[in-house]
């Protein structure tokens, strides 16, 4: 018996052997009824054709790889479990990192000068993970520096950060209680080009003299030359970036620099975010779980007992 399938008025004959032909000619010129037309071919009338049951059997599932399967369901599982526990407002503790400390020392002084604070955001888009925990920093900046009544500076490079920028300080100065303070011509637009956009800042830094300069997100090549200036204006500097490229020219040339992963903790730490905690320690946990697996397997291998590492390899 010879089956035959009706789709869209067309009649599809798939005979014994597999074959199968159209007899509508608008059918077999309309790509997605042809794209449907195979589709019911191949996974519904006949799912255990050859080609088909090769392809699948190689690429949905490889049982060679169940360690790495098995690794990543505990992971997110991880990640998952304490960010429930911290939308249900379970206590997530994460220690005070010392950059935080170094903003209030940096904004204090100043305060104690009169003199305005410089935050720059990075050059990268809105849609970098770092320029988002650079805006979450600048959110709590603006809040202290609101409640100190100094002006704060907000250089941007990209043009879709502007408005996030915008958002987030005005929203700083509301929660200090002082939203008529909010001044938007200080969230400043100077340009998408790196170093025309470097050039900006240098010069908002040697006219207004801040007395801090914060630099937090994705730097490259214009981080020693902003760092440099604002070392010879003698302001207190605090970096911090995930770019470890340039870690070294923020270390030698601020005060304090917050290193790598530092920034996204930082972040976490002042926004509260369920997400952002339970993902930081779900993370935390895993590195931890990684470094201790490493140490057991390089016992075992110097006893002579290979199973363990064996069993971490990836075929």
């Amino acid at each position: 018996m010879v089956p035959i399938l009706i789709v869209s008025s067309a009649q599809v004959e798939i005979q014994p052997n597999n074959e199968f032909s159209l007899s509508n000619a608008n059918v077999k010129s309309n790509p997605f009824l042809r794209l449907l037309f195979l589709f019911l071919c191949f996974f519904l009338i006949d799912p255990t054709l050859s080609f088909a049951q090769e392809d699948l059997s190689e690429s949905w599932f490889n049982p060679n790889r169940v360690n790495m399967l098995l690794f990543l369901v505990f992971f997110f599982g991880v990640i998952i479990f304490f960010v429930e526990r911290a939308k249900r407002g379970k206590s997530l503790f994460i220690r005070r990192i010392a950059g935080l400390d170094a903003i209030e020392e940096a904004v204090g002084r100043a305060t104690e000068m009169g003199r305005p604070v410089l935050f720059v955001p990075g050059i990268e888009d809105v849609n970098q993970i770092q320029t988002i925990a650079a805006m979450i920093i600048l959110g709590n900046v603006a809040k202290m520096v609101a409640a100190y009544d100094i002006p704060l500076f907000v250089p941007i490079c990209r043009p879709f950060v502007v408005p996030v920028a915008e958002e987030r300080v005005k929203e700083g100065y509301a929660a200090a209680g002082r939203p008529d303070a909010y001044n938007r011509d200080n969230v400043r637009y100077i340009s998408d080009e790196q170093f025309a956009y470097a050039a900006g800042v240098q010069g908002i830094m040697l006219r207004d003299r801040p007395m801090a300069n914060l630099m937090f997100g994705s730097f490259f090549a214009e981080s020693l030359m902003l760092a440099e200036t604002g070392f010879l204006t003698g302001a207190i500097q605090v970096a911090g970036t995930a770019n470890i490229h340039q870690l070294p020219f923020f270390v030698v040339a601020c005060d304090y620099t917050i290193i790598g992963e530092e920034l996204f903790a930082t972040s976490a730490y002042l926004s509260k975010e369920p997400k952002l905690l339970g993902s930081l320690k779900g993370s935390d946990l895993a590195k931890a779980i990684i470094i201790g697996i490493l140490g057991l397997g390089a016992i075992l291998e110097t006893l002579g007992i290979t199973q363990f590492t064996r069993w971490f390899f990836i075929k």
